[in-house]
């Protein structure tokens, strides 16, 4: 302990291999290295203070430092910080918390399965649906319907399900019974066909990939609200009742994907209902459900589901075989029991309503720049997708644009989110009007510099 800030640079360059690390430069990357947080701001090791407009990575949703979900987690803790979660045996945080999840969720999600996040969640989400399948006797029915641009995690068939092409790397991936329909964005400001068409088209391809799948064979459609990692991509208006029902005419279950849209980022605990007007079979959530201060997540199983798995149990294998060693970790459980009670008594979902609309809006306004192809955003999800004029998508001279945009940004103290050639945001939902002009500014003035820098012809 005790190192300097080159000793904690040199440690992570020689040991630690990140989460999508870019690997040509592994051994020689110099680290942001994080050393405390308060609010909505990070400080570096050496005292730099930054704006955090990612959530640490949509998941810091009540703020940094809050004393309330600290103290549960060090009195857990204290008291017992785990025990087996299996079979027949329980903790109280653990209870206590599907109790309060069933009482947030829509309709008859009143079952609760716990995992380790939301990639384990989506993938024990698809195993249950096709563990209810071959309960009533449909085996076969287990194919899978995903979305090209989704993102639900890099756990195997998690990473299987998720669509981005820039993912897609040297690893394996289930390509049998894993299907993928056309990215459902829809962008008006960008895009010639109206929304009205573009629904018509999406519903027509989904409907082309289950007649040629056989309804008879899939299991479950996935599906995010918004497309989060993917460019914050937002489908058009009507595009989940129409895909539920074509999932409920079909007999496929409807899983919502709710890791990044759910617990207030969209100003409401759960999204899929008040905001999208579905009630899934099924769904995920996770990040925002600790506000990032411990890690779980967790599937919200319909009664109709549960029930059918109960009444129709193997008496030779009757074991829901599913589960992690820290599914229901009771220090994490904790932590989430303590922030519903900071977002309820703070009414953040209703903070959020108020002030999403104005983030949005104040990031419309960087349109103007030439070189900013669209701003998309709902409430606290933003996406600023940069393009060298005349280019459109992931070039390698919008992506250097994208990355001189977030080098500005970083340098002026405010964190977004580097992918290809977007900047997304999705800052703590506490932010304030305020903070949310200085975020606005930085990246008006890192915009203006990288313009600078592309007219000058050091760009690519």
């Amino acid at each position: 302990m005790g190192e300097s800030m080159n000793d904690l640079e040199a440690l992570d360059a020689r040991h630690v291999v990140h989460p999508w690390a870019d690997l040509s430069v592994l051994g020689k990357q110099q680290p942001l290295v994080v050393s405390r947080a308060h609010g909505v701001e990070i400080v570096d090791s050496h005292g730099r203070s930054y704006l955090d407009a990612i959530g640490g990575m949509w998941c810091v949703t009540v703020g940094y430092g809050r004393q309330e979900i600290i103290d549960a987690v060090r009195d857990q803790a204290a008291r017992m910080p785990y025990f087996t979660p299996f079979g027949d045996v329980a903790n109280e945080p653990a209870v206590r918390l599907a109790g309060l999840l069933a009482g947030l969720a829509p309709g008859d999600l009143n079952r609760v399965h716990f995992t380790t996040g939301g990639s384990t969640a989506v993938e024990s989400a698809v195993r249950t649906a096709q563990f209810y399948w071959a309960s009533v006797g449909r085996p076969d029915k287990f194919h899978v319907l995903s979305r090209v641009d989704a993102y639900h995690g890099s756990t195997y068939l998690a990473a299987s399900l998720s669509g981005k092409a820039a993912d897609r790397t040297r690893f394996h991936y289930e390509s049998g019974w894993v299907h993928h329909l056309d990215s459902p964005g829809h962008d008006p400001d960008t895009s010639d066909v109206p929304a009205d068409r573009r629904l018509d088209e999406l519903l027509d391809g989904m409907t082309a990939a289950i007649d040629e799948i056989g309804p008879e064979n899939i299991a479950c459609f996935v599906a995010e609200p918004i497309l989060a990692s993917g460019g914050v991509l937002i489908p058009p208006p009507g595009y989940h009742a129409a895909t539920r029902e074509l999932c409920r005419r079909h007999d496929i279950l409807y899983v919502s994907d709710e890791t990044v849209t759910g617990f207030g980022r969209l100003g409401h605990f759960f999204a899929s209902e008040p905001h999208f007007g579905i009630v899934p079979d099924l769904l995920v959530t996770a990040k925002g459900l600790t506000s990032g201060y411990q890690p779980l997540g967790a599937v919200l199983i319909a009664d109709p589901i549960a029930e059918t798995l109960a009444e129709t149990a193997d008496p030779a294998k009757p074991v829901f075989s599913n589960g992690f060693t820290y599914s229901g970790h009771p220090v994490a459980c904790a932590a989430a029991i303590a922030n519903i009670e900071v977002m309820r008594r703070e009414d953040i979902c209703g903070h959020v309503r108020d002030v999403g609309p104005y983030f949005v809006e104040r990031l419309r306004a960087l349109r103007s720049s030439p070189i900013v192809y669209a701003v998309r955003g709902d409430h606290l999800m933003a996406c600023v997708e940069c393009q060298v004029p005349g280019e459109t998508g992931p070039t390698p001279r919008n992506m250097a644009l994208a990355g001189r945009v977030d080098a500005y940004c970083e340098r002026a103290g405010l964190l977004v989110r580097p992918y290809e050639n977007l900047c997304i945001m999705s800052p703590p939902l506490v932010v304030t009007r305020a903070e949310i002009d200085r975020m606005v500014d930085i990246v008006a003035g890192a915009l203006a510099a990288a313009q600078a820098d592309l007219d000058a012809g050091r760009i690519g």
